[in-house]
């Protein structure tokens, strides 16, 4: 409840008084209305003014002198605004000390005057409407729960023919679907393990991936798969939607991640090119065994997200993940 003033609830009183006395003809009633409107707007200014103080509760009690607003309740809570994370970054002149609850991360989230700033204390990453210059290409970018995407696959570096292999000499090396490099511009490039660490085996390195980029590891793979809701309908929601790069029937494809896989096909070690347009494979920077490492795939006819292995020497698509 709101404490008033007792001089106040008078003042109230005879307003009412005053309104019921008056004649009930349309026109009065009219004009009624919009005395009590008036007069309920004076009294909360009033209110404020006099007292500075508001407590909501049920049992009456005063609000303590060092609070403005006091809600005290024994049977339920106070339910901040709900807000994603594209509606909380489009809050314009945010005041320091805004607080929301994030749907997306399931936390609450309060400005700091600077930057968004989960409970847990960490930032909140964000990338939407953020592009990305590399090496003459623009890449778009998608914020997918609290992970930074590359909307497009990699295509950067020489392209060579599927007959060679990639070496470390200082230059980045490119396979394109059927040697051709039409296919790069629209598919993005496919590289061996090796070339796209940049000859490393450290996990989350850099590799070929723009600067505060890195290549993604097993885990954030893993991470991004559980947040579209596991591995039984990923694949659906990581797809983009119709024919124009993927084989009927692009089983449940609805692109609802904004993550927008293409079929691009992939490239094997004997030099060949195989199921443009029905498949997509992305390696992570994790290695398993001896000259192996994970790798995720997406097919035409299923909405799942696969996760397997192959040797480093195979050619596959490459996505990569802001640094936290």
């Amino acid at each position: 409840m709101v404490l008033i003033h007792h001089k106040l609830f008078i003042y109230f009183l005879y307003i009412s008084a005053f309104i019921v006395n008056c004649q009930l003809s349309i026109i009065n009633l009219l004009f009624m209305k919009q005395i009590l409107s008036f007069s309920m707007l004076l009294l909360v200014v009033m209110m404020q003014q006099s007292y500075g103080q508001v407590s909501i509760n049920t049992d009456g009690s005063n609000a303590p002198p060092s609070a403005m607003l006091e809600v005290k309740s024994t049977d339920k809570g106070f339910l901040p605004p709900r807000l994603s994370s594209a509606q909380m970054f489009a809050i314009q002149n945010p005041d320091m000390g805004l607080m929301i609850f994030n749907t997306d991360i399931k936390l609450p989230c309060w400005y700091d005057g600077t930057k968004w700033i989960k409970s847990t204390g960490e930032e909140v990453p964000w990338c939407g409407n953020v592009n990305v210059l590399y090496e003459g290409q623009v890449y778009h970018t998608v914020l997918i729960g609290t992970q930074c995407w590359l909307k497009e696959n990699l295509n950067v570096g020489t392209m060579i023919s599927g007959a060679s292999n990639a070496t470390s000499n200082n230059v980045i090396e490119k396979y394109c679907y059927d040697d051709d490099q039409a296919n790069c511009a629209v598919y993005g490039g496919f590289y061996s393990w090796d070339e796209m660490m940049q000859y490393t085996n450290s996990e989350g390195t850099q590799g070929i991936c723009p600067s505060g980029w890195h290549i993604p590891a097993d885990a954030e793979w893993t991470s991004l798969i559980s947040f579209l809701g596991g591995f039984t309908v990923a694949g659906g929601k990581m797809k983009e939607p119709g024919y124009d790069h993927w084989s009927s029937p692009n089983t449940d494809a609805s692109n609802e991640s904004g993550f927008t896989a293409l079929g691009g096909g992939y490239g094997a070690q004997n030099g060949s090119f195989y199921y443009q347009n029905t498949i997509v494979y992305f390696w992570s920077s994790t290695r398993f065994g001896l000259g192996n490492a994970y790798n995720y795939n997406l097919t035409y006819d299923s909405a799942n997200a696969n996760r397997g292995g192959n040797w480093y020497t195979w050619r596959f698509s490459v996505r990569c993940l802001k640094d936290n």
